[in-house]
């Protein structure tokens, strides 16, 4: 298991949250996240023999979702 925390410009709106939330668990190896919406902080919990950190924020980012 991999952990790792990711700032997300739009994770402190309540829409960008909940499509973070979907994205992220429809992928195979995320294990956990937690959006911390007071700083748009997402730690994630992740299997690093199935998905990779850089495939987890391509994914993100094709969804219009902005890391700092």
């Amino acid at each position: 298991m991999a952990d790792t925390t990711i700032h997300i410009k739009e994770a402190t709106k309540d829409q960008a949250i909940q499509t973070l939330e979907s994205i992220l668990v429809r992928m195979d190896g995320i294990e956990r996240a937690f959006v911390d919406i007071e700083d748009g902080e997402v730690k994630i919990e992740y299997d690093e023999n199935q998905v990779t950190h850089d495939q987890i924020t391509n994914k993100i980012q094709q969804h219009g979702l902005h890391i700092l």
